[in-house]
């Protein structure tokens, strides 16, 4: 009789062992790596340390698979991170919520294996070189760039050349024409729905109405601190979805670097 007993008790502390390994495996992963990944999809990964803070200077950054993946670079040491598709650039300062690595992760989608990847739930807080704040996205519902330095770039020349503040001032009649505008760049996010979306000013405006800053987007590239000539079509209220609307944006555009 003794050993019918013991057989359930032996079955009993068995499923407890491993509900609690199951549970603990569960626990490892507050973050679900990208491309729905689990570790075993994208290759062979494991967690290595969990609550891990970044924070640094973004050298590097890349979307994929509805990751942004960022290399943050403090006192000389260089660290990867991923965390949900985020609008980010290169020189930005950036801090991270907690997360946790994961070592040797293959990304199938970026074609490489991180040799340790953070994997954080999201941007703690955000400043880029010109203090640009925006929210996640394509980003511009609600968006104010600013900068301590004082911005001041002449205005273009020509019949079709217009401010900053005069481009959101007459957007209804300029809309669907082609403008000019010269300006500084203040933020630059490259490869968001296949173009490069930069924010330029050139002092004119109200900041506390965002018409001191204008949206462009373009197949070219510049950086930020760059003074450039731009040549586009105006829209008035552009709506993408998401709730991302422009009272006025410059589309289709070529940047001159000057």
């Amino acid at each position: 009789m003794k050993k019918f007993l013991l057989l359930p008790a032996l079955f009993l502390a068995g499923a407890t062992i491993i509900s609690i390994e199951t549970t603990h495996a569960y626990t490892m992963k507050p973050v679900e790596p990208p491309e729905g990944g689990h570790g075993g999809h994208e290759g062979h990964s494991h967690a290595q340390e969990s609550g891990i803070s970044l924070s640094g200077k973004i050298v590097e950054t890349m979307n994929s698979g509805g990751y942004t993946y960022i290399l943050i670079e403090k006192d000389g040491k260089q660290t990867w991170a991923a965390i949900r598709e985020t609008n980010v650039s290169v020189g930005q300062a950036i801090s991270l919520q907690p997360g946790h690595a994961m070592v040797n992760f293959e990304s199938k989608t970026l074609n490489r294996t991180f040799d340790m990847i953070v994997f954080s739930p999201g941007i703690e807080s955000q400043h880029t070189s010109s203090m640009a704040q925006q929210p996640a996205g394509i980003g511009s519902k609600g968006t104010v760039v600013h900068s301590d330095e004082e911005v001041k770039v002449e205005k273009a020349s020509g019949d079709s050349a217009y401010t900053v503040a005069e481009l959101h001032e007459k957007s209804s009649q300029l809309d669907k024409k082609n403008v000019h505008v010269r300006g500084k760049v203040m933020k630059v996010s490259v490869g968001i729905m296949g173009r490069n979306w930069l924010h330029i000013q050139d002092g004119t405006g109200d900041e506390k109405k965002n018409t001191h800053d204008l949206v462009v987007t373009t197949q070219d590239k510049a950086s930020v601190g760059d003074i450039v000539l731009v040549n586009g079509t105006l829209y008035k209220d552009k709506d993408f979805g998401s709730g991302y609307k422009y009272d006025a944006i410059i589309e289709q555009a070529y940047i001159k670097k000057e």
